[in-house]
């Protein structure tokens, strides 16, 4: 089973962004992604983000981890 999660884009450097979800930051690769600008959220599966959401849809999955236990 894989698990992608919705991250937070804090800043972007080139085509690498540092991400946030819980307090957490992550380094991201955003290669195969275009237009993705410092405060979007995208899904983010083992360090490369596969697509942008939107910020609803984003706050309602982390609601869900959160519901889980899974992040803080």
């Amino acid at each position: 089973m894989c698990l992608a999660i919705p991250m937070k884009v804090v800043t972007i450097e080139g085509r690498q962004a540092v991400c946030e979800v819980g307090g957490v930051t992550n380094t991201v690769h955003l290669g195969i992604l275009e237009d993705v600008a410092e405060g979007d959220f995208v899904i983010v599966h083992v360090g490369f983000a596969l697509q942008k959401i939107d910020p609803k849809e984003a706050k309602e999955t982390l609601d869900l981890f959160r519901e889980m236990g899974t992040i803080p």
